[in-house]
């Protein structure tokens, strides 16, 4: 039977599909690596890989062993998780899925905390959509996520803050003006919900649509285009940091004469509670949320 070492020597070729780049990410030189991979085969008794110029590929019975060998990897970060959590001290890695607008804008100044007084705890990080967050949390990737928006979770859910919507622009000082200026409307791409949240705005304000938009991949270019002043932009309060000059901000009011606000989450289940290096960082999270609102 294969050991670890030799199950993780699998996972990276075939995460890697490349004896050169496994072999960087191992330490070896790619002869070693070369002899090690003949010696597990031999064990297997089959092929597990068939190597072309164009680098690796699997073979059916390479499939059903990587798919093995995955699952004893995370069996065992999950008993090292487990046996850590029985120590007094904070250890284990901290598997994080985070919106990206949060991990640009929030978490960083509770990471650096978490990490100063923590410092055995390992983190592990993804950051994308909310749809994203969510499903990485379903497929047991992560411990814990934070989203945006309000979720349909039914593990354990702590609203952790809201932040209002703006309309911003370096001209625009009433949402009115936004139907005679002939700059584009900047979007940024993001979940349907929030999408949808933006829509039913203007809509309810305006009953047209605009009159040019542009789309871009992140929240970070819309913003610089605004502040350049290319355009006009609905931008959160999380991403504004109050340090912006020449910069009118608008807020959204809502049909109840209110201001339009995105909520926060900290979404999991509760198994993951019970680590140690979770407990930990809730407990960092709430002192920086009470720490922000003093």
């Amino acid at each position: 039977m294969s050991t670890l070492s030799e199950f993780h020597l699998l996972s990276v070729l075939a995460s890697e599909m490349n004896m050169r780049k496994a072999a960087e990410r191992l330490f070896v030189s790619q002869p070693a690596l070369s002899q090690r991979l003949q010696t597990i085969e031999k064990e297997w008794g089959t092929k597990l890989f068939i190597r072309s110029q164009k680098g690796l590929s699997l073979t059916p019975a390479g499939e059903l062993v990587i798919k093995f060998v995955n699952e004893v990897i995370s069996n065992e970060e999950k008993v090292r998780e487990s046996i850590n959590a029985l120590n007094t001290e904070v250890h284990g890695t901290l598997k994080i899925a985070v919106a990206s607008i949060v991990g640009q804008n929030w978490l960083p100044q509770v990471l650096k905390k978490f990490v100063t007084r923590y410092p055995h705890a390992k983190i592990s990080l993804i950051t994308g959509w909310s749809s994203e967050i969510l499903k990485a949390l379903y497929e047991d990737q992560v411990h814990i996520g934070i989203i945006r928006g309000t979720p349909d979770w039914k593990g354990v859910k702590i609203h952790l803050f809201e932040d209002s919507l703006y309309l911003v622009d370096k001209e625009i000082t009433s949402p009115e003006q936004v139907l005679k200026t002939d700059r584009p409307f900047i979007q940024f791409k993001s979940d349907s919900n929030y999408y949808q949240e933006i829509q039913d705005w203007w809509h309810r304000q305006f009953q047209t649509a605009p009159k040019r938009t542009v789309v871009v991949d992140q929240i970070e270019t819309c913003k610089q285009m605004a502040f350049n002043g290319i355009g006009y932009a609905i931008l959160p309060a999380i991403t504004l940091g109050g340090a912006e000059q020449d910069i009118f901000k608008i807020p959204l009011i809502d049909e109840n004469n209110e201001h339009l606000k995105r909520d926060t989450w900290l979404l999991g289940y509760e198994s993951a509670f019970q680590l140690k290096q979770v407990q930990a960082f809730v407990e960092v999270i709430k002192e920086h949320i009470k720490e922000e609102n003093q």
